[in-house]
Parts: structure tokens; C-alpha cells; sequence
């Protein structure tokens, strides 16, 4: 082990239980309604995520003292770990089966998502890979393939489930890690043309995809059906107003909104906080994410800065997509907000990230 050469990032350390506090928050008041009349109890999911926070809290703090550079020997093997994982959910009768995918792995009452796992283990991968050869990265051949061929199967494992929403977060995280790294700007001319034209063909091979698609472009067309969740998320966004309804005041949460407690969670904030309440959210995250990159900018070596590039990339990644998606700004795919969403993989995984960014935060001079 190193030794420190300071304290941890505190200002971090206080964003981040400021926005689990306000997640635990949100989750019992987004959730009650729906626990009660699914399973007898409102407490259920608030439960469940103080347990997944306490878990991921302790996680946090473990690996908070654990010095970064301990994570290049074991960054392989746990990307190998969890591929085998990803193989493993989409055995039929294995892999537990939500909302049409097969993302989740269940022991008991309990489950988990390899995807998480997986966005984690590539950071790690990548940023000791990318570190050891950065001056092979103009090198289409040489450097950039080598880097994205571990990102391309995780990505065609993910979307085998079809998890498109996880898929593209991942993606775009190590894109931003292989870019701040060296990679040449026309490579990513190219691969962005590539990947538009991917995606264009993924959208295009699955009718849902299509079906939300339409309904981002008029949701109010078909209200009922493909435009329902964008529509009652509105309506919960909309009439929210300055001050919002009150804290467990949302109407939305009544069996309107789909999920409330997990990806349209930022729409009940919006709808029971106001405009107010959703600023002050959205500032408690763009002050993480500003920790987060100055972190990246005084990390000692370039393993510390691509590990501090790459959660922070993924956090923002999240938080960019999940509130484009309930204000209507691109088609619903499903992805949680940070911190706040109902999950337990998410949330640890998130948690564990954090740790990691706060001991590289450790070795700033």
C-alpha cells in the first residue's frame, strides 16, 4: 500500500450523501403507493434500498482506503469475470426476465445486473490498458482496435439481453476514456459514423425500438400506448410548477407514472420538489461531476486520471440520458439516475465507483 499524501476529496464525499439522502428520499415517496398495492407494505422498496445503500456505503468507505494502483493487477480478471456473467443471464430459466430483458441474476429475493459489474470492470480494464500503451493509440490498428474490441463484445453481450439504454452508457464511457487518452480525433470521425449507422440498424431490427422511436416524435399522438410514459411523465413534470405539490404530495406515482421509483424518478422529483427542488438535484450533480473532473485533471499518473475520466464520464453519461428521457428530449430507453433510482446493483456499484475516485483523490498533491 502507499501512503496517502492527504485526506480524501471531502467535498465529494458530502455531495454524494447528500444525493443518497435525497434518493432515499425519493424512493419511499415515488414508491409507497406501488409497494403497498403490490406487496402489503409501503416501507418495501425503501427497505430494500437502505439496505443496498448501507452495503454500498460500507463498500465505499473499504475501498476508499485501498490504494488505485491495487486494481491493474485484478482489472483482467474481473473483466473476464464478468463477461462470464453476462454469458451466464442469458441462459434460458438462468437469467431473470424484466421488462422484456434478461439482465438480472436472482438468488432469492435478491438480484443482480452483470451490466453494472461490467461498466465498472471496462473502466478499470481500459484505464490500466490505455495507461501501459498510449503511444500505440494513433495507430488505428495497433492501438485503437486492440482498445475497443473489450468494449465492443460487452457491448454485443449487452444488447444479446437487449439492454440498448446500458449498452449506450457503456459505450459512450470508454469512447471518452479512449478519446482523453490520445486516440486521433478522424478515428472518431469514423467510428462515429460506424456507430450511427449501428444504431440506426439496431433500432430498425426491433419493432419496440421503432414503437418508441414514434412515440418520442409525437407522444401525444398515442398516448395510451407508445406515448404513454413520456406523456405521464410530462404531466407529472409540467404541473409541478415552482415549488411542486409537496414532498409525497405527486399524483403520478397512483399508478400513472411506469416505475416511478426507479427511471422516471427525476419526474416525481420535479412533480412533488418543483423547479426548485429539480435545480437543486441537478446542482448537487453538476458539483459532483465538477469534483470528479478536477480529480481527472490532478490525478499523479494517467492510470489515476483515466480511472477518474471514466466514472466520472459514466456518472454524467447517466444523468444526461436518464433526464433527456423524461423531459422528453430522446426516445425512452431504460436507465436509472444516479443516487437516486430504485436498484441495488446500480446504486453499490455506483457507491464502490465512488470510493475508487476518492482514494485517486487521495494521491493529489
Amino acid at each position: 500500500m502507499r501512503k496517502y499524501r492527504q485526506s480524501p476529496d471531502l467535498v465529494l464525499l458530502i455531495i454524494t450523501f447528500a444525493l443518497l439522502t435525497i434518493g432515499l428520499m425519493m424512493v419511499y415517496s415515488a414508491s409507497a403507493v406501488k409497494a403497498a398495492n403490490e406487496f402489503g407494505d409501503s416501507l418495501y422498496f425503501l427497505k430494500r434500498q437502505l439496505l443496498f445503500a448501507s452495503i454500498g456505503a460500507a463498500l465505499m468507505f473499504a475501498v476508499m482506503q485501498i490504494d488505485y494502483h491495487f486494481w491493474r493487477a485484478w482489472a483482467k480478471i474481473g473483466l473476464i469475470g464478468c463477461y462470464f456473467l453476462l454469458v451466464i443471464v442469458l441462459i434460458p430459466g438462468v437469467g431473470l426476465v424484466r421488462g422484456g430483458a434478461s439482465s438480472w441474476l436472482g438468488v432469492g429475493a435478491f438480484s443482480i445486473q452483470p451490466s453494472e459489474f461490467t461498466k465498472v470492470a471496462l473502466i478499470l480494464f481500459l484505464s490500466n490498458y490505455l495507461s501501459e500503451h498510449q503511444s500505440r493509440l494513433p495507430n488505428f490498428r495497433k492501438g485503437l482496435i486492440p482498445a475497443l474490441m473489450p468494449v465492443i463484445l460487452a457491448f454485443g453481450l449487452i444488447m444479446l439481453q437487449p439492454d440498448l439504454g446500458t449498452g449506450m452508457v457503456l459505450v459512450l464511457t470508454c469512447v471518452l476514456m479512449i478519446f482523453v487518452a490520445g486516440a486521433r480525433i478522424k478515428h472518431f470521425v469514423l467510428m462515429g459514423s460506424v456507430g450511427i449507422l449501428g444504431l440506426a440498424g439496431l433500432i430498425l431490427s426491433a419493432p419496440y425500438r421503432l414503437k418508441r422511436l414514434s412515440a418520442f416524435f409525437n407522444p401525444w399522438q398515442d398516448p395510451k400506448n407508445g406515448g404513454f410514459q413520456i406523456t405521464q411523465s410530462l404531466l407529472a413534470i409540467g404541473p409541478g410548477g415552482l415549488l411542486g405539490f409537496g414532498l409525497g404530495q405527486s399524483r403520478q406515482k397512483y399508478q400513472y407514472l411506469p416505475e416511478p421509483q426507479t427511471d422516471f424518478i427525476f419526474s416525481i422529483v420535479c412533480e412533488e420538489l418543483g423547479f426548485i427542488g429539480a435545480a437543486f438535484v441537478l446542482l448537487l450533480f453538476c458539483l459532483l461531476l465538477w469534483r470528479g473532473i478536477l480529480i481527472a485533471i490532478k490525478a499523479p499518473d494517467l492510470f489515476g486520471t483515466l480511472l477518474a475520466v471514466g466514472i466520472t464520464g459514466m456518472i454524467a453519461i447517466q444523468i444526461m440520458i436518464n433526464i433527456a428521457v423524461v423531459t422528453g428530449l430522446i426516445p425512452v430507453t431504460g436507465i436509472t439516475l444516479p443516487f437516486l433510482s430504485y436498484g441495488g446493483s446500480s446504486l453499490t456499484l455506483m457507491l464502490v465507483s465512488i470510493g475508487i475516485l476518492l482514494n485517486v483523490s487521495s494521491h493529489i498533491n
